[in-house]
């Protein structure tokens, strides 16, 4: 009986570390939060909502820039912070925008969009 072990070739560690390497490349996601989060909850602690839409169209630009979407929900948030400083033509374009990227939004963003045409007196 031979009791020697064959050698390994000097390409399997390798091939083995190229594999590894392969795996740990992150999948590019849906959707780009760049700041999101933190803006809602920034909401619920009371600040500015002009702070906010300036830190929310600072992250779409930057989402914008990488080629990706923002979250559902970002342009709604940012619609409804239009609104609560009284600029309703940005708050009724950012809920279409909504309603359109994410249809499932629809009821929502409609009534949204009735909330601030009753609010104009339209």
């Amino acid at each position: 009986m031979n009791n020697k072990k064959k050698p390994v070739p000097a390409v399997l560690p390798l091939l083995a570390i190229a594999l590894l390497a392969g795996c740990a490349a992150q999948p590019k996601t849906l959707y780009q939060w760049e700041g999101y989060q933190q803006q809602v909850y920034k909401y619920f602690q009371g600040e500015s909502p002009t702070e906010q839409i300036a830190a929310l169209e600072a992250s779409f630009q930057k989402i914008r820039a990488k080629g990706s979407m923002p979250p559902p929900g970002f342009h709604a948030h940012l619609g409804m912070l239009y609104a609560s400083i009284g600029n309703e033509e940005q708050a009724v374009q950012q809920f279409q925008t909504e309603k359109a990227l994410f249809p499932e939004s629809q009821a929502y963003m409609d009534f949204l969009l009735k909330k601030n045409q009753t609010r104009l007196g339209e």
